[in-house]
C-alpha cells in the first residue's frame, strides 16, 4: 500500500481495521507462520534500511505488539544512529517515483554527502527497503544510501509493472535518472559524488542509464548485467529466451526489435565519456552469460572518450548470484566498496 509492505487488521465483524504501527517513513512488514492456530496473537517480522529484521507478535484484541526476537549486528550498531526517508520523485511525465533513503544522523543533507543509489525494476519484482548490514559500512562513512522504486516492479501495483515492461520499458531507464536528479536537487547527494548499482535487470538499467545520462554519475557497479538484449532475445535455443518474450517482447515483431534496439545497452554505446564502472559477471551464469557483458565492456572500451577506470570482473567459479558462502560474499563486498572509495579520493 503506497509503495510499502503493510499489515492491516480487519475485525470480523466489519470495520475498516487499522494497520500495525510502524516507526518509521520507509519500513517493510511480513506475515510469517504463528504457532498455534487458537493463538490471540499474529507473528511478523519488520525491517527497514536501519533496522534490522525483528519478530513480533501482535495481540489483535489489545492492539499491542511484542518483540520476540532481533537480528544481531555487530560493532557497535545502533539504530538510533541513523534516520530514515520515504519521498516521492517526480519523474519527467509527472509521475510520483517512490524513493527510499537512508543517513547516518550526523550526515548532513546539504548536497555534499556521497550518495548510492540502487535499483532493479524488472519482472514486478518489488524492491523493499529492508535492512542491509553491509549498507551500514557506507553509511558510517557519511554515504546517504537510497532504492528507487522505478516502474517494471510491483510496489504500487500491477500498472507500475506495466509501466515498465515491453513497449514502456524506458519508463524504468528516465524514472532512475529523474530520481537521481531530484535526490541531488534536494540535497541528499553532491552532484559529482552519486554512484549507481543494480544487477541481473538492474544491471540492464545500468546500462541503459549509463548511456543515456552518463555525466549524472561518479561511478557504476552492474552485477551480471544483461546488457545485449537484441542479440540474446533473437536466439531461442537459449532456454529462458522465449520464456522471457513477455517481459521484453519477441525481437522477431518488427515493433519489439525497434523499441529493444533503441535501448539496449550493448547496442547504443556511444563515443562520449563514460563513468568510472565495475562490471562483474560468473563464467557459470546460466541466466546472463558471461559473454554479454564480455561485449559490452568490450565496446565501451573501443567507444569511450574518458580516462574514468572500466574494471571487468569474470569470477571462474561464480553463477547468476555469485560466489557460494557468507565469507566470498563480504570479499565481493569490500571489493565494491573499495572501487567506490578510490573514485572519492
Amino acid at each position: 500500500s503506497g509503495g510499502l509492505l503493510k499489515i492491516r487488521v480487519l475485525p470480523w465483524t466489519g470495520g475498516s481495521g487499522r494497520l500495525i504501527d510502524a516507526r518509521e517513513a520507509a519500513y517493510t512488514m511480513r506475515l510469517v507462520p504463528t504457532p498455534g492456530i487458537d493463538s490471540p496473537a499474529i507473528r511478523y517480522t519488520y525491517s527497514s534500511l536501519v533496522s534490522p529484521e525483528a519478530v513480533y507478535d501482535h495481540d489483535l484484541a489489545l492492539g499491542r505488539s511484542e518483540l520476540q526476537k532481533i537480528e544481531k549486528v555487530l560493532g557497535g550498531f545502533d539504530t538510533a544512529n541513523y534516520r530514515t526517508a520515504f519521498i516521492r520523485a517526480p519523474a519527467r511525465d509527472g509521475t510520483q517515483i517512490p524513493v527510499s533513503i537512508a543517513w547516518r544522523k550526523t550526515t548532513r543533507l546539504d548536497g555534499t554527502a556521497p550518495l548510492l543509489l540502487y535499483g532493479y525494476g524488472s519482472y514486478g519484482l518489488s524492491e523493499d527497503p529492508e535492512f542491509h548490514s553491509d549498507w551500514v559500512s557506507l553509511l558510517d562513512r557519511g554515504f546517504v544510501v537510497a532504492i528507487a522504486h522505478v516502474r517494471g516492479g510491483q510496489e504500487l501495483g500491477r500498472e507500475w509493472y506495466e509501466d515498465g515492461r515491453q513497449l514502456r520499458k524506458k519508463n524504468t531507464f528516465t524514472d532512475f535518472i529523474d530520481v537521481t536528479r531530484h535526490l541531488v536537487r534536494d540535497g541528499y547527494g553532491a552532484q559529482d559524488k552519486v554512484f549507481a548499482e543494480g544487477g541481473s535487470a538492474g544491471g540492464l538499467l545500468m546500462g541503459a542509464v549509463a548511456n543515456m545520462a552518463p555525466a549524472d554519475y561518479r561511478g557504476i557497479i552492474a552485477h551480471v548485467p544483461f546488457v545485449d538484449v537484441v542479440t540474446t532475445m533473437l536466439d531461442e535455443t537459449i532456454p529462458l529466451t522465449t520464456n522471457e518474450f513477455d517481459e521484453w517482447g519477441n525481437p522477431k515483431e518488427k515493433p519489439f526489435y525497434d523499441y529493444m534496439r533503441s535501448y539496449s545497452p550493448y547496442d547504443n554505446v556511444a563515443v562520449q565519456d563514460y563513468p568510472a564502472m565495475l562490471v562483474l559477471t560468473g563464467l557459470w551464469d546460466s541466466q546472463v552469460q558471461y559473454y554479454e557483458p564480455a561485449k559490452w565492456v568490450a565496446r565501451l572500451r573501443a567507444r569511450k572518450t574518458d580516462a574514468n577506470p572500466l574494471v571487468f570482473i569474470v569470477d571462474l567459479s561464480a553463477g547468476h548470484s555469485g560466489q557460494a558462502g557468507r565469507y566470498q560474499k563480504y570479499r565481493d563486498t569490500a571489493l565494491e566498496y573499495a572501487f567506490i572509495l578510490d573514485q572519492l579520493e
